[in-house]
């Protein structure tokens, strides 16, 4: 099974400049030391539940939560409303808490190399404290995400990491750990996983597709998301990426890989 990358075309550069941030990356955490999956059933694109159990057997919380960026992502988690066209409004606790994420961030090598790399290419402020605020700008600022209401209810932090409700569904929520800490809530009901894809050097699982319903209620058909990567690659990515530059080269036969995040990245069905 592969990926469409129809209208894409390969970036040679900017593959090269992801693949050293997965690589400079010493924050990530791996299967089998910081947590543990359990893929279960294949769902394909038909219907049913083909998971007796949860995704995620383990994970190491004391280690992941103790790193400086991780417990400052954790403590976002809790500053939204997930029903879509609720206002949402920022206390000054909050504020500092995205603060904090920013700072966070920007300390690692990850960040401060994706800020070098953007700034070579005219695509972000060369100050530091210029490119914090754009970072703020890009993820937290308030948007209204339902139609014709005039409560600003959405940010692209909310929808990409938090994830979002509506009467017909879950929507957003790719995020490993927000996914990790809801499942463990009982608020996600893991029904098993669409594609699932590994470095070409190993065999780790580093993006996966899953099913699930939300409270018992709401489906989610399809949600993606990176297993293990830190809240400094996330951003590094998503960051590069939103000036709409994406890599991706075929395979022969029935093969196709994706430059995601810089990775080679084999698609398993």
């Amino acid at each position: 099974m592969s990926y469409q990358t129809e209208g894409f075309e390969p970036d040679s550069e900017l593959s090269e400049f992801l693949t050293k941030i997965w690589e400079l990356d010493d924050n990530k955490c791996n299967p089998g030391e910081h947590f543990q999956i359990d893929l279960q059933g294949y769902v394909g694109y038909k219907g049913g539940d083909w998971a007796r159990d949860k995704l995620f057997e383990w994970v190491d919380e004391d280690t992941i939560f103790s790193r400086r960026t991780y417990k400052a992502f954790r403590a976002l988690l809790d500053n939204y409303e997930m029903e879509a066209g609720q206002a949402e409004t920022y206390t000054f606790e909050e504020k500092q808490e995205t603060v904090e994420f920013i700072d966070a961030i920007m300390e690692t090598d990850v960040m401060k190399e994706t800020h070098k790399f953007l700034a070579s290419k005219k695509l972000a402020p060369e100050e530091v404290g210029n490119f914090k605020w754009k970072l703020l700008n890009l993820w937290f600022k308030l948007v209204r995400r339902t139609k014709n209401d005039r409560d600003l209810d959405s940010s692209s932090f909310e929808h990409v990491f938090v994830g979002e409700t509506r009467q017909e569904g879950m929507i957003g929520l790719h995020n490993w750990i927000q996914y990790y800490l809801q499942e463990k809530a009982g608020n996600i009901n893991y029904q098993g996983y669409r594609r699932r894809a590994t470095n070409l050097d190993d065999e780790v699982d580093r993006l996966i597709c899953t099913k699930f319903l939300w409270r018992e209620r709401q489906e989610k058909p399809s949600c993606s998301m990176f297993l293990g990567s830190s809240p400094d690659d996330w951003h590094s990515l998503y960051c590069t990426s939103s000036h709409g530059r994406l890599s991706a080269i075929p395979l022969p036969e029935d093969h196709q890989v994706n430059l995601i995040s810089g990775r080679l990245l084999q698609i398993k069905s």
